[in-house]
Order: C-alpha cells, then structure tokens, then sequence
C-alpha cells in the first residue's frame, strides 16, 4: 500500500477537542500539516486549538452520528486527504452485561463506535479517494480484538469496528486508499481515567500512528500494552480470552 506522510497533507479528525483526537491535531501542525479540520459536537472546545495555527485550523461542528452533520462536513471538506475516525465512547466501561440496565449507552457505543465510522466512511471515502487515494485511519481497539468483560458494550462495538475496517480495506484498496486500523491499549485519557492500568499518553499514540502510515501499515498497535495482547492474541486465543475473563470471574 502507499506510504502517506502527514506533512502537507489535508487531515480531518473526529473528536478533536480533546483526548487522542486533540494530539492528533497537535502533532499533525507539528509535523507540518497543511491544513487540520478539527471536528467536535461543541466547536467552542476548539477554540484554544484554533488560537495554536488559526492559518491551518479549521473547526467543525460536528456530531458523527448525525447524517446531516457528516454530509455538512464532507460538503465544507472537500480537499481531505487523510480521514481519522477518531470519536468514540464507552458508556459501561467497568461493568458486565449481567449488572448493567445501561442498554441505552451500550446503543450508543454502537452508534458512535460502528454507526459513525460507517456514516463517515460513506461520506468520505469518494473524496479522500479522488485526492490521490489518501488514507482513512479508524481508531479501534485491542477490546475489539478480544472482548474485554468488563466493557461489554464497548467490546463488541469495537469488533463491529474493526470487521467494518477489514470490509473497507477490501472495498478501497484497489483505488488506492490506505485503509488503518489502529487498536491501541489503555491511553491516558478522560475515558480511561478509572481504569487501573499502565497508561501511554495520547501524544505517543498519534506519533506512532503517523509514523506507520508513513510506511503503509494497515494494522498498527501504538503501545507496549497493544503489541502484547496481540502477541497473546496470535499464540493462544482461547487462553487470551480466559485471561480477560478473570478479570471479572477473579
């Protein structure tokens, strides 16, 4: 596949007012991005963003799972070249499905995790294309790769993800668009916070992410935590997923 460097690119990030999105935005200026659509549901979270490089920034107002929001969005931005899936929740993270009465969060997990990737792809993928094929980047995770009991409803919409990356791939490689998934581990954000694990910070990540697509990796895991799992992963599934079991059964 392509190798897409970040500098002098177009990039349009989801979820960039705080978070892996934010350092996306941050080290894509740094790297020498030529322009950086931020997208948030409030832009007025963008606004010390914007103040960074009001030249390269642009703010979107942006809800992914809002059809007419996605389409304003593709319709104002039609120069992307690099398309990065970054929104994303978990609703029930530190619970099983058994305790939780939370299926109205587990849903929208599934609208924002799934749903969104697939309005966004829809929307974009035409013109990231067209822009000398690009690269949509989705931003899953290693619970998508082996559910994580204790995050139920966040699990499963990240697998949903992570099939619909795999479909993509298929679908888009022959115009030549570089199609990522990254499938990070626990990283030093708002949502991870009450989680008790080793986290990376969210810098990290974005470097990681833009140095691989430099290479034209379609699977990257960003830090120590992922490229374990994954080694785990590919020894023993059986035995990976008994270890995560116990994670709640001990």
């Amino acid at each position: 596949m392509p190798a897409i460097d970040i500098k002098d690119k177009v990039v349009l990030i989801t979820g960039a007012n705080r978070g892996i999105g934010r350092s996306f935005a941050t080290v894509a200026l740094a790297q020498g991005a030529k322009k950086v659509y931020a997208c948030a549901r409030n832009i007025d979270q963008l606004a010390d963003l914007v103040t960074q490089d009001s030249d390269r920034v642009v703010p979107v107002q942006l809800d992914v799972t809002s059809q007419d929001q996605v389409d304003a969005a593709a319709a104002a931005a039609q120069d992307t070249e690099i398309l990065i899936n970054n929104s994303g929740m978990g609703s029930n993270l530190g619970g099983p499905v058994s305790a939780t009465t939370d299926e109205e969060g587990m849903r929208m997990e599934m609208e924002v995790n799934y749903f969104g990737i697939l309005k966004m792809c829809r929307a974009f993928a035409g013109i990231v294309g067209k822009n000398d094929g690009g690269c949509i980047i989705n931003i899953l995770s290693v619970a998508g790769l082996s559910n994580f009991p204790f995050a139920p409803g966040y699990s499963a919409s990240k697998h949903a993800g992570h099939a619909m990356t795999q479909h993509l791939r298929a679908e888009l490689t022959a115009r030549g668009t570089l199609v990522t998934g990254v499938y990070p581990g626990p990283v030093d954000t708002d949502m991870a916070k009450a989680l008790p694990f080793e986290k990376v910070s969210p810098d990290s990540v974005a470097e990681h992410v833009y140095e691989c697509i430099s290479k034209g990796d379609e699977d990257v895991y960003p830090d120590p935590f992922a490229v374990e799992f994954v080694k785990g992963l590919q020894a023993d599934r059986k035995a990976l997923e008994k270890a995560n079991a116990a994670a709640i059964t001990g």
